[in-house]
């Protein structure tokens, strides 16, 4: 298991310093988010921007935000941007993606595409042409939403086959989770049989993982990413909680302090504290 944390709030130089200590307490990987305009969110920062700070005061941490909505970026700059900070970082970047919130308003305050099939639609054709455009070989697209003439990236990416891609994949929904494992890792959410939001169990991630190892025909490493909050002054409570999900085979533990308190000076206390051990 490795242990990630989300830094959810704070000016841009607290977010950078916050990142530095992350890496100096244990951490594995280190998270911005990707956001636009959220009401009470507060301040808010380009990922890019912030990820490329980060990516020049840490060695070993893995760097990303969770999650880029591709639906309303431009995969060609999208690509340009990732092999632009995959080798600032010497090779240390993922890139988390899915359809977004629409409580952002860079989705319907802007004009963007707010239609599930229509994001789901771009999301495909966005992954294609990234990971096509990475290739640094010349190659073109043409889809339903985008047309790319023949073009040649370079550089490719440091991190070979490629950066990896983490998907958001909607359980049990087929069509969701068949995305998902094209590429590198999963980020699980749920849906129940009524259609509402569910909380993802241990129990989940064993019948997720048990699917990823049935259908999943690419031979590249595979990871399993759970979110959550663990008690830093409890090592025990917070082994508890993480252990269920180990077992089940997540590979991956997010530490995501979306709700009070967390203040950057609560966030850089949960930072120091370290990850779970198990």
């Amino acid at each position: 298991m490795r242990y990630g944390f989300i830094i959810p709030k704070g000016d841009v130089h607290t977010i950078v310093r916050l990142a530095r200590d992350a890496e100096e307490s244990g951490w594995d990987g280190v998270f911005y988010y990707d956001g636009i305009h959220i009401e009470g969110a507060g301040e808010m920062y380009d990922p890019w921007v912030v990820i490329a700070a980060m990516a020049v005061c840490t060695e070993r941490v893995r760097l990303g935000a969770i999650i880029t909505p591709l639906a309303r970026r431009r995969p060609w700059k999208v690509a340009r941007e990732t092999v632009t900070l995959d080798h600032l970082s010497n090779g240390w970047l993922v890139l988390p993606v899915g359809l977004g919130t629409l409580d952002d308003g860079g989705f319907g305050k802007v004009g963007e595409p707010t239609d599930r099939r229509i994001r789901a639609e771009l999301l495909d054709e966005s992954l294609e042409i990234i990971t096509g455009l990475w290739s640094g070989k010349p190659f073109s697209y043409r889809g339903r939403h985008y047309r790319v003439g023949e073009m040649t990236f370079t550089p490719p990416p440091v991190q070979s086959p490629r950066i990896p891609i983490w998907v958001v994949g909607a359980w049990p929904r087929k069509k969701s989770m068949r995305r998902a494992l094209r590429y590198e890792g999963l980020l699980p959410n749920k849906f129940n049989a009524d259609g509402t939001p569910g909380e993802v169990t241990p129990e989940d991630i064993r019948a997720m993982r048990t699917y990823v190892a049935e259908n999943r025909s690419e031979k590249t490493p595979f990871d399993i990413v759970c979110e959550g909050t663990t008690p830093g002054d409890d090592p025990e409570r917070a082994a508890a909680i993480v252990r269920p999900f180990a077992e089940a085979g997540a590979t991956w533990w997010v530490e995501a302090m979306w709700f009070p308190p967390n203040d950057p000076e609560d966030v850089r206390a949960r930072i120091e504290q370290g990850p779970p051990r198990l």
